[in-house]
């Protein structure tokens, strides 16, 4: 009898994954049998260099891509057996997103935005869950700015609706790709500290995709890619604990290639 994700602990998980882009000589293995979970209630940071497989790591778990072979399951769902309807209605009721870019829908105000999912889903939220947006817009500092249209907004609080919106749902889990990648630090920090509480004091799961060391050193766990594997998997670690491992991969990678040409 198979061992469900909620026996181990975990919010999400892959076995076996791999996943090619390309075909023939021209191929490109961007996973290379990736085994790996994310636990409830953590905070996870997945790194690695460009070209390492840590962000289509991070699509196929979420969802929002399919791998070559392997599987990969969002709780106890075998989401790589879903439809392409059953994807998306997973994702929207049990997943959140925090991109780079921000993705907010230029024609709506940010209210409207954060309360995109509910709209999406045709049901408005109830009163429990009114409250608890409503002490979300407050605690990152939205009030005065909910009817603002995202071009109306700084950077920063357009990842703060961001934020809020992905957490809108109280999902089990959340994927963040780069999310400080467009801030100035404060504004980084701030978007961490947020994360930070939604795992600590919300035990929601969190998944984010960073290159960043002083990000992933705000995660309880750093697992770092290379060449499509994992290669490492740390608890909480300092930025210059990370910049120093990072450094000296890169070093031995360096002198591979040196020996293989």
């Amino acid at each position: 009898m198979q061992i469900t994700s909620t026996e181990l602990g975990l919010a999400a998980r892959v076995h076996q994954l791999t996943k090619t882009f390309g075909a023939g000589e021209s191929a490109v293995r961007a996973l290379d049998g990736v085994s790996v979970g994310i636990r409830r209630g953590e905070f996870t940071a997945i790194m690695g260099p460009s070209g390492s497989g840590k962000s289509t790591l991070m699509h196929v778990m979420a969802g929002l891509d399919s791998p070559t072979t392997g599987t990969a399951w969002i709780g106890d769902t075998d989401i790589t057996g879903l439809s392409d309807l059953e994807l998306t209605l997973l994702r929207r009721r049990r997943v959140g997103f925090v991109f780079q870019a921000f993705n907010l829908v230029p024609t709506l105000d940010a209210l409207a935005n954060i309360l995109l999912p509910f709209d999406l889903d045709g049901r408005r939220p109830s009163a429990l869950e009114r409250a608890r947006i409503d002490g979300l817009i407050d605690t990152l500092g939205l009030t005065g700015r909910l009817r603002h249209r995202p071009h109306e907004l700084s950077g920063g609080q357009q990842q703060r609706v961001a934020i809020a919106r992905a957490l809108a749902t109280a999902p089990d889990l959340v994927f963040a790709d780069e999310p400080t990648g467009n801030l100035d630090s404060r504004s980084g920090r701030e978007v961490l500290s947020l994360l930070t509480i939604a795992s600590r004091e919300h035990g929601q799961s969190i998944a984010m995709v960073t290159h960043d060391p002083i990000a992933a050193s705000h995660a309880d766990r750093v697992l770092f890619l290379g060449d499509g594997r994992v290669v490492a998997d740390k608890p909480r670690q300092s930025a210059e604990e990370i910049s120093a491992y990072m450094l000296a991969s890169e070093l031995v990678a360096a002198d591979t290639r040196a020996v293989a040409s």
